[in-house]
């Protein structure tokens, strides 16, 4: 299952919208959802400060500042295509033994 973190901080009414939107298409594309809420002096704090909320599907960067529900789906899909194990099938050979 894909996981999706969330990069937010407090009192930030786009990191509300991302989750919104996290949460309407976590209905339709399952992946575990992870909010971590940053302040200030705590790792990646710093890094983020100007650019929250900031949203990583499997460890890898995938929106900051907003998120809109069609793009997240699309990137979702895009990422499982990335990840997801080449098969004879897929590649269009097909196993010699069995031909």
């Amino acid at each position: 299952m894909m996981l999706v973190e969330l990069y937010s901080t407090h009192d930030c009414h786009l990191c509300d919208e991302a989750k919104d939107i996290l949460v309407k298409v976590q209905q339709d594309v399952p992946f575990q959802l992870k909010e971590i809420k940053l302040l200030p002096g705590e790792e990646y704090f710093e890094e983020f400060k100007e650019d929250f909320p900031v949203i990583h599907i499997n460890k890898r960067f995938a929106f900051k500042h907003r998120a809109n529900e069609h793009m997240l789906k699309i990137r979702l899909q895009q990422i499982a295509d990335e990840e997801k194990p080449i098969t004879f099938e897929d590649d269009g050979l097909h196993d010699p033994e069995n031909a």
